[in-house]
């Protein structure tokens, strides 16, 4: 593994995906996620953590109604282009990962110096129309309150509910960040055909997220799409045996290749959670139980017990056709949790007029 993380221009279109999902109206409550349930995994959190400088409503006096702005252009935006929900979900994540939640993957290079925007694993990332848009008409409401870093929490929250994902209370208050470095994202976020073992001590336990946050997070697939560019060796050359991943599903390997029979192909999507994948719900879990997940990085989650067993209580809700509770709240807790990596809060940062320029 380390051979290929050095060899990255060779796998540049491999980097591209970790988080992709796509995403609803509240059908469940906060107070339903206010006593997690008893997991298998241990966390090193209990309930939904309260960043410090971070609030629920913190623009209640400023801009009353910026969740509500928020909410009513995300459901005008989704409805129409549904596609978008995988990709701002992302988004979220990419910005997090990197430096903290500061909205940094927002900002446009800026004299020659390429910006997060440029990195290999955002080059596939859309929707940034759709956060100015939303800036947009926060300004016209309140004009310098509302930071793109807390637009970005938000709008995640969101396209998770119309896309009949779980409601969560998001704490806000983040100040938008003035440094964004093409090289920053290529040394944060977590690779796709990376282990998750080496994910997890490389990426997430740094940031104070722990393994029961990655296999709740890593969920979140169940939304979007993936390039065949992004699991081509898990195909054609594992390992450089030229042959497939042993831990695919032989019966999902021909299905796979005849959608993604070129592995240089960067054009063709594949579903990342077929059949369910404009859905918010625990149904991806049931592809990596049976080794039909397309990342190395979902794969093998597998390969820890406490992981598996989560993977495999997960998959047995969704083969049943039941309600996610589980899952549903573990994934809103993970989320508030990332949601408050390394903010800026107080008088740091800035409170940005146009998310892509610093003021």
């Amino acid at each position: 593994m380390p051979s290929r993380f050095a060899s990255l221009m060779m796998h540049s279109m491999v980097f591209r995906l970790l988080f992709g999902f796509v995403l609803p109206l509240f059908l469940q409550s906060s107070s339903v996620l206010s006593n997690p349930l008893v997991l298998g995994l241990q966390s090193t959190s209990s309930g939904l953590p309260n960043p410090s400088g971070l609030r629920v409503g913190f623009y209640r006096y400023t801009c009353p109604n910026a969740e509500a702005i928020v909410r009513d252009e995300m459901t005008k935006i989704i409805s129409q282009v549904p596609s978008l929900a995988g990709p701002l979900l992302r988004m979220h994540f990419h910005d997090c990962f990197v430096n903290g939640c500061d909205g940094s993957i927002l900002l446009n290079s800026l004299g020659g110096l390429p910006s997060e925007k440029e990195a290999i694993p955002n080059l596939s990332l859309r929707g940034f129309g759709t956060i100015d848009r939303v800036k947009a008409k926060l300004e016209q409401a309140c004009p310098g309150v509302v930071s793109c870093a807390d637009i970005l929490a938000l709008v995640a929250r969101d396209v998770v509910v119309l896309t009949k994902g779980p409601h969560w209370d998001v704490p806000t208050g983040r100040r938008d960040g003035r440094r964004s470095v093409k090289q920053d994202a290529l040394d944060n976020l977590p690779p796709p055909f990376f282990d998750a073992g080496r994910n997890l001590y490389q990426f997430f336990i740094p940031k104070g997220l722990d393994a029961k946050d990655q296999v709740v997070l890593l969920g979140g697939h169940t939304l979007g799409t993936s390039h065949c560019s992004s699991f081509a060796d898990r195909l054609h050359n594992f390992n450089g045996t030229m042959m497939p991943d042993p831990s695919l599903d032989r019966r999902y390997v021909p299905r796979l290749k005849s959608k993604c029979s070129n592995p240089g192909d960067t054009t063709t999507l594949v579903e990342m959670d077929p059949g369910s994948f404009r859905t918010f719900d625990a149904s991806y879990y049931k592809h990596v139980a049976k080794g039909r997940s397309l990342f190395t990085s979902d794969q093998t989650l597998m390969n820890d017990p406490s992981a598996r067993a989560y993977v495999q209580r997960q998959a047995a809700v969704a083969d049943a056709g039941a309600y996610p509770a589980e899952f549903f709240a573990d994934f809103a807790a993970s989320m508030v949790k990332m949601g408050g990596m390394q903010v800026l809060t107080g008088a740091q940062g800035e409170v940005r007029r146009h998310c892509a320029f610093v003021n």
